[in-house]
């Protein structure tokens, strides 16, 4: 008579699916995406500072700072938060060894992304 193999099918399209997946996350073993990443950060970080400094700028110097204390309080958060994560990032990237009283302290800060 008539057979349900709809349960085979099934399974054997649920192997194919896990045996490409794992072939695919096998290509990148080579590849550190980690280190790119972090290099990614630097690089936004970077735009970050710039342009919160460019509307730091132009707020002074249109003499906008004192009528929109929110937005330049806010953007002069910003621009901190920008610098510090590109000097956490790049301190990374560099792979300082910490030594020592002051290379403890840099790691605590640095290291563990505290300051940010």
């Amino acid at each position: 008579m008539y057979e349900d193999n709809s349960s085979a099918a099934l399974t054997t399209a649920t192997d194919d699916v896990a045996s490409s997946t794992m072939a695919s996350s096998s290509s990148y073993d080579g590849l550190d995406v980690g280190f790119y990443f972090q290099y990614a950060v630097v690089v936004i970080g970077v735009v970050g500072t710039a342009a919160n400094a460019l509307v730091l700028y132009a707020m002074v110097a249109s003499k906008q700072h004192k009528k929109q204390f929110l937005i330049f309080n806010q953007n002069a958060f910003d621009l901190c938060s920008s610098l510090l994560i590109v000097i956490t990032y790049t301190v990374k990237l560099c792979r300082i060894r910490f030594i020592g009283t002051l290379g403890y302290w840099l790691c605590v800060i640095f290291e563990s992304k505290g300051i940010v």
